[in-house]
């Protein structure tokens, strides 16, 4: 019967009805017109140059006017964003490249100033994803004019009238930190943000009060119309819409038209038109019905009513969720106390924290919070961490401890010296890094983004066609079932599900990990975790505690019988090294030599993967005092121990002390008991071995094994001989193939690239300078929180705890993350699908009716719901909980093909005193090399070689080691008259810098 009835339309005496053809003309005509008002060039605006200063203001209503903003780069730009209007969508702004997610007040202006270096387009958008604009940063031509540029810098003030440039802030940079050109921190504006209400609580107020209005208006229309519990006239309907559409909904509207007009409609403009329609419908039925065919005189107010009330529920929801998504760091900011108790010129006195400086005495009594980090002068306690590192445990302080501020003291009490304060903090840091988080995008967000730049368009389009259909070819009657599809159109479609799907993941996800004592710099850092399936992991202070305590000391030749003063010697070296192994062995000294016979050191060099060198007064007498592994020694040209003594009863030792191959056993034997061996060389004689252990975290071996379960390669990388790192490595449970030893820092990259190569996603753990290298040129790069500031600086992800169970937590959260950003995405995008194409009609040849547009609208706020509502589940997740399931990650397995068959062997390129015995024992075990060559009798000159293959058509990298077919070469250079090869372009350019480097 419905068949029947379409097909009698389709057929006329003259073929096509008039109002066919007037229909369908008419369709093109809009959509020509959509096409161009969506599609067309904007005008952009140029801000003008005043005063060294570019400037341009922004008005918020509904849209960016203008959007489109040309500045040049190398200047300040001030952008004045002066909103209009009230409600949650417009309520941030978020420039992303710059990692800026600024609040605007209602009704108020905001001043942001930035500082970009670089020119390209840089887009940003509302809180929500649903406004956009653009900032195109042009060469300059001024550069230099103005203040000092610098790439991402941003400052910010909030007025009620225009701001002066001089009131900023804050500063923020692309790479997530903050600066400040004040005393406050970002710490303290959210202590402040915390005590007094600000305008994300004035909206919710507002929001409230709407939703009751059209709450208790909308009730009665719909017992009427739709639950038929009563008769209402019409004109009694519309009376009940008044208070919805003129003050309930005004927000809704004003923003929906102010968007249209700007050229950048979003959801509130589908629902002002939609809403609008209907109520402009259903007022002619009732007030003028003989406009309408008799059949076409049933009014939509409840819908009206219905859909502005539903809108303002998931409005409401949302601005609740922005402002959860801020709760975990508006608590950690409350735990500053406002004032500390200082203590100048032997008096404590209580001041505001803001006038903390470095270098004052704090005191701190117990159950007090720290206001700032410091350093324990005196005193014993301890001290809960939970807050900032994620540990439960509170932590022993005394004398030359370090503290946090924002932790609680215990039973104890404590004074220290501040160190760091305002900006410098660690909960400063802490807070502007999730803020910079959270104010970033997700590569995955990018699919998002390019769908929502054509699906405001593309529904105005399908409502535009679906009313032509169906007033050409659809049943009667067909005004009405033309106004319900087009209505039904706008008002299901929800772009703002699909515009939330990503960034309230990536917020709550980011503030939930900072809870947890992990601190994300980036969505895109968020993103890449989930696909990590190999994580390479430095030996000392990441595996193990990296608080190595000094166990062996054997001295050689004279030294056998001046052990103290040997110790001495090497300790006085290794004092101004950051080393942990450095520090062990000054430790040790401290506590066994006589503070009368402290020496003296000047000329102190640390060489990075090798040891240190100095020059060491002892006793008056000056020596030159080396320090560290094989390589060092040979680098030096160090001769064998001097052996002085040729008495009987040391004959034995002197035997041993001229023997290479006896010194080499002793190292063996250190290693493999777990304990680095560390050579030292004093005036330029081999004086002896000092070996160092350092034992493994509780948990490292539990972290290793529920990384391996859920399919994770955990791979060993370290500068410590290959015996200790497999000694360590068999009792964290890291397979002896994994285990990469003897990597001097500058190389530690390379090794990261090797595996990239390979196919391997690849996250660096590292906590100390020489990995900072290596987690730049990672995938995603993982810093001990207890590590250097320059680890920290070079990491995507921070762990605060400096456990390893917090990389395995990190991951959990991160697939989590990425779980539920799949699951908003696929929602947002099927829901749509399904939803626009049924409220266009297509079921209407098998159901014979059409979507109603009240369920329309409910559809419509219960996507966002979903959504919101997915996203939140992400601040129950409970890391001990996920740690404890054995599931396996869906990661991208590597592809064995591109295995390039590096077993990570380590090439030396200088042959010395260790490095030619190696060559040598190596050459006889080959049977190239006669008996004659012996290693007790090396003379112990060093002596430069070049290292080439046997093969006479392979040659080798000389920079990492590797063997190269000249023919298939990545890279070729010329130095000396020689082409030398190599594996990969960027060794290449390493050699080019410094061929000698390279060639001995």
């Amino acid at each position: 019967m419905v068949f029947a009835e379409i097909e009698s339309q389709l057929r006329t005496e003259g073929g096509w009805n008039m109002h066919i053809a007037i229909a369908l003309i008419m369709a093109l005509l809009v959509t020509a017109g959509v096409l161009w008002f969506f599609f067309a060039p904007r005008k952009a605006y140029r801000a003008p140059l005043r005063d060294g200063v570019q400037e341009a203001v922004v008005e918020v209503k509904g849209g960016y006017n203008p959007a489109v903003i040309e500045a040049e780069a190398g200047m300040p730009l001030r952008l004045i964003f002066d909103r209009k209007e009230d409600g949650e969508c417009s309520s941030h702004v978020v420039f992303s490249d710059f990692g800026v997610d600024l609040a605007l007040p209602a009704f108020r202006t905001t001043t942001l100033t930035l500082h970009p270096d670089e020119p390209g387009e840089y887009p940003f958008a509302c809180g929500m994803n649903m406004l956009h604009g653009m900032l195109r940063v042009l060469p300059g031509r001024h550069a230099g004019a103005g203040a000092d540029a610098t790439a991402g810098i941003a400052t910010t003030a909030a007025n009620t009238s225009m701001p002066d440039s001089g009131n900023s802030d804050m500063h923020s940079t692309t790479g997530g930190g903050h600066t400040s050109d004040s005393d406050e921190t970002d710490a303290q504006t959210a202590q402040k943000n915390a005590q007094t209400p600000d305008s994300g609580e004035t909206d919710i107020r507002a929001l409230v009060a709407r939703l009751v209005v059209a709450a208790v208006c909308t009730i009665p229309v719909f017992g009427s119309t739709m639950l038929m519990l009563y008769p209402m006239p019409n004109w009694l309907q519309f009376l009940l819409m008044l208070p919805i559409v003129g003050y309930a909904a005004l927000p809704i509207f004003r923003s929906g038209f102010a968007a249209i007009a700007h050229r950048s409609p979003e959801m509130n403009a589908l629902v002002s038109l939609g809403a609008l329609a209907a109520f402009a419908y259903s007022c002619v039925v009732t007030f003028a019905p003989n406009v309408l065919p008799e059949n076409a005189r049933e009014p939509y107010f409840e819908a009206v009513g219905v859909v502005v009330t539903l809108m303002l529920v998931g409005q409401l929801l949302e601005a609740r969720a922005r402002k959860g998504t801020g709760e975990a760091m508006r608590a950690l900011a409350g735990l500053q106390p406002k004032t500390a108790r200082v203590v100048r010129d032997g008096k404590e006195t209580s001041i505001a924290i803001d006038d903390v400086r470095v270098g004052d005495v704090i005191a701190i009594r117990p159950g007090e919070q720290l206001p700032v980090d410091g350093i324990v002068i005196s005193g014993t306690s301890t001290v809960g961490e939970s807050m900032i590192t994620g540990e439960a445990m509170p932590v022993a302080k005394t004398e030359g401890s370090e503290v946090t501020g924002a932790t609680i003291n215990g039973g104890g009490s404590l004074r220290y010296r501040a160190t760091k304060v305002g900006k410098d903090t660690v909960l400063a840091q802490i807070i502007d890094m999730v803020t910079a988080a959270q104010s970033s995008k997700a590569p995955v967000q990018r699919l998002a983004d390019r769908i929502s730049g054509v699906f405001v368009p593309a529904v105005v389009l399908v409502a535009v066609w679906s009313c032509a259909l169906w007033f050409a070819f659809g049943p009667e009657p067909r005004v009405t079932h033309a106004l319900v599809a087009a209505v039904s159109v706008l008002l299901i479609a929800c772009p703002c599900a699909l515009g939330l799907a990503t960034p309230l993941s990536v917020t709550v996800s980011t503030g939930r990990a900072a809870r947890m004592g992990v601190l994300v710099r980036s969505a895109e850092a968020l993103e890449t975790c989930g696909k990590v399936n190999a994580v390479v992991l430095d030996k000392t202070g990441t595996i193990t505690a990296g608080k190595p305590t000094l166990t062996d000391v054997l001295p050689f030749g004279k030294w056998r019988r001046q052990a103290d003063d040997f110790l001495t010697i090497v300790a006085a070296a290794e004092r101004d090294s950051e080393h942990p192994l450095a520090v062990a062995i000054v430790a040790t000294a401290a506590e066994h030599v006589d503070a009368a016979d402290a020496a003296q050191t000047t000329d102190f060099q640390a060489i990075a993967g090798r040891g240190v060198t100095a020059r060491v007064t002892f006793r008056g007498l000056p020596h030159t005092v080396a320090v560290g592994n094989t390589d060092l020694i040979d680098d030096l040209d160090v001769d064998m121990p001097d052996v002085t003594s040729d008495t009987s009863e040391i004959a034995s030792e002197t035997i041993h002390d001229t023997n290479l191959d006896a010194i080499i056993a002793d190292m063996e034997l250190l290693s493999q008991q777990g304990k680095t061996p560390i050579l030292a060389a004093i005036d330029g004689h081999l004086a002896g071995i000092v070996a160092v252990a350092d034992v493994p975290k509780a948990d490292s071996r539990q972290a290793i094994e529920l990384l391996r379960k859920r399919g994770v390669e955990a791979v060993m990388l370290t500068g410590d001989n290959p015996t200790t790192a497999r000694a360590i490595a068999s009792q964290v449970g890291i397979d002896e193939r994994h285990v990469i030893a003897g990597v001097r820092p500058e190389r530690k990259a390379d090794e990261i690239a090797k595996l990239q190569s390979q196919g391997y996603t690849v996250a660096m753990v590292g906590d100390g300078i020489n990995d900072a290298p290596a987690l730049a040129r990672a995938n995603v790069g993982f810093a001990i929180g207890t590590g250097t500031d320059v680890a920290v600086q070079s990491a995507d992800v921070t762990l605060m705890g400096g456990s390893l169970m917090g990389l395995v937590h990190a991951l959990d959260l991160t697939h989590a993350a990425m779980r539920n950003i799949a699951q908003n995405l696929g929602f947002a995008l099927g829901y749509n699908s399904i939803g626009i194409a049924i409220a266009a009609g297509v079921l209407y040849p098998f159901t014979g009716t059409l979507l109603n547009p009240m369920i329309a609208g409910a559809a419509m706020a219960f996507s966002s719901l979903c959504v919101v509502t997915n996203a939140s589940r992400l601040r129950l997740f409970d890391p001990d909980a996920e740690a404890a399931k054995n599931k396996t990650y869906r990661v991208r397995k590597p592809d064995p093909s591109k295995n390039n068959g590096n077993q990570h062997s380590r090439k030396g390129t200088i042959m010395g005193l260790f490095s030619d015995h190696k060559a040598k024992k190596e050459a006889e075990n080959m049977g190239t090399m006669g008996a004659g060559h012996c290693c007790g009798g090396h003379d112990g000159h060093g002596m430069a070689s070049n290292m080439g293959d046997s093969a006479a058509n392979v040659a080798k990298d000389p920079v990492c080691g590797m063997s190269v077919d000249p023919a298939t070469a990545a890279a070729t250079r010329e130095y000396g008259g020689v082409t030398y090869y190599f594996c990969n372009p960027g060794c290449a350019d390493k050699f080019a810098q410094n061929p000698a480097a390279y060639l001995g």
